[in-house]
């Protein structure tokens, strides 16, 4: 059964001519808004990233997950990711078991390193301990969430003794996915270790993330864990219209303004309309088109990937909250039913 939702990072609307910032409580309440109309609509899932700049609202996924648990009876909530490295597990794990009790056992935790560092100076962690942090917080992580009493030594926080952990979730446990994104160490860890990973294609072609498919799976079988359990997801950059040429159109300059942003603080060139038409060809990282195309290219990066999970990521760049509740509408009653109806046959 493939699970279709949405990832956001809570990006919001930047004027690059006059400087003005749209504020991040008028784009929160727009999302809850749209997560709302998402469950309505019958998506699987909801994923909220964690950033600590200027041009996103969210620096706590957590906060406006448990905002969304009243207003939601079915959809997944989650993170998309929680930047796990410069986070106490200890906090994030009662934060999501809190969430999980006001969704009545819908959360789900995704650990990442995030593509961000702006946490680390925050919080105070060494970016020279960048895979170490990461390491040992997410063991520690998922010990938290195989036991309520915990006994544990790390380097990097201080001990726990005999200490129990509340509020526990509904359940006892929750879902915990890993983020990845390009590096084969990354994905061998989550093989290893049992975790349903979500990788983050988010550039270039489908096709040079299958290796990374291929040695995930394979670290999966060899460290005994059962195919039955297998769960693998892709977040890709999509927005949904009615007509394809009108519906990219619209959305480039939203699109291309975003990565120019966050190109200038990575020395990226100038992002260019030939980027964009390349990305959202057949084998191309950008799903932003009409309903049919849509449900073609999801189809083909499930089949591609054997995916058991996908997450069309929908809010790059700020598209206007009018907009987005209409590709969302879209994503629900026109995509979804046939994306899933298709994979029945």
């Amino acid at each position: 059964m493939i699970e279709l939702g949405v990832g956001m990072f809570g990006d919001v609307q930047v004027n690059d001519k006059t400087g003005e910032i749209q504020s991040s409580g008028q784009r929160m309440q727009e999302i809850l808004e749209e997560i709302k109309l998402m469950d309505e609509v019958g998506l699987d899932f909801f994923g909220m990233g964690e950033h600590h700049r200027e041009d996103y609202a969210v620096s706590a996924p957590e906060i406006l997950l448990a905002a969304a648990a009243p207003l939601t009876k079915n959809i997944k909530l989650g993170s998309a990711v929680s930047v796990i490295s410069s986070a106490d597990p200890v906090k994030l794990y009662q934060d999501f078991s809190m969430v999980d009790l006001l969704s009545d056992g819908r959360a789900e935790i995704m650990a990442g390193r995030g593509s961000f560092i702006e946490s680390f100076p925050l919080f105070g962690n060494d970016l020279k301990n960048y895979d170490a942090l990461f390491d040992e917080k997410l063991r520690l992580l998922l010990e938290l969430n195989e036991k309520e009493e915990i006994t544990w030594t790390g380097k990097f926080r201080p001990s726990l003794n005999q200490q129990k952990i509340y509020p526990q979730p509904k359940n006892g446990k929750m879902p915990i996915w890993i983020a990845v994104g390009g590096t084969p160490q990354s994905v061998i860890r989550a093989g290893k270790l049992g975790l349903p990973v979500m990788f983050a294609i988010i550039g270039g072609t489908l096709d040079r993330f299958q290796p990374l498919l291929d040695y995930y799976r394979q670290a999966w079988q060899d460290s005994g864990h059962s195919m039955d359990d297998f769960q693998v997801g892709v977040h890709m950059h999509a927005l949904f219209g009615e007509d394809s040429d009108e519906i990219a159109d619209w959305y480039y300059p939203y699109y291309s303004a975003q990565m120019n942003r966050i190109g200038k603080t990575r020395n990226w060139p100038p992002y260019q309309r030939n980027q964009y038409d390349f990305g959202r060809a057949k084998f191309g990282h950008l799903i932003v088109g009409d309903p049919e195309y849509a449900i073609d290219k999801i189809l083909y990066t499930i089949e591609l990937f054997g995916l058991t999970r996908f997450s069309a990521h929908m809010d790059v760049g700020a598209p206007d909250h009018k907009q987005m509740m209409k590709a969302i509408e879209i994503y629900g009653d026109k995509i979804a039913p046939k994306v899933r109806e298709a994979l029945k046959k």
